[in-house]
């Protein structure tokens, strides 16, 4: 099995796979953000993911923090209900959704995104801070940041 941490990785894309990088976790967040599912229940009815890896997956983002726990209105039931940390992962789920789209999915799209105001389609594209254009994929850089340049050479030292 593989393991969740990426100790000795200095970046926030492997930060973000150790909290929502496992199999069954952006699904759970697309059906909770879209779909307005909060009870375990209904998550494990639609998904069909066994209960245990659920129960784990909910736990996990719970103390995370992309998920917080309430009573349901009778009382009765545990919801799971996105927090502000969790409703900021829309974007992920869009791009992941878009690319699949395109790539891997031959039927055709079986879900679109729409803006509730307008009803406009929702899309994402890279734009720039600067000049305001939408760079291509081989337009974009990767810069280091100085503490990134010191963390990695401290753990390439400690090999």
């Amino acid at each position: 099995m593989l393991g969740r941490l990426y100790a000795n990785e200095v970046c926030s894309a492997a930060r973000t796979l150790e909290v929502v990088g496992e199999r069954w976790s952006l699904l759970i967040i697309r059906n909770a953000m879209f779909f307005g599912m909060t009870r375990f229940t209904d998550f494990q009815r639609d998904l069909g993911v066994a209960t245990n890896i659920l129960a784990k997956r909910l736990s996990e983002f719970v103390e995370a923090g992309v998920f917080e726990t309430q009573p349901s209105a009778g009382g009765a039931h545990v919801e799971y209900v996105l927090t502000e940390k969790g409703r900021q992962l829309q974007p992920v789920i869009i791009a992941l959704t878009e690319w699949g789209d395109r790539w891997a999915n031959p039927d055709g799209r079986p879900v679109t995104f729409e803006h509730e105001g307008c009803g406009g389609h929702v899309s994402l594209q890279a734009g720039c801070a600067g000049c305001g254009g939408s760079p291509a994929p081989g337009d974009v850089a990767a810069r280091a940041d100085s503490r990134f340049i010191a963390l990695r050479e401290q753990r390439r030292q400690r090999r």
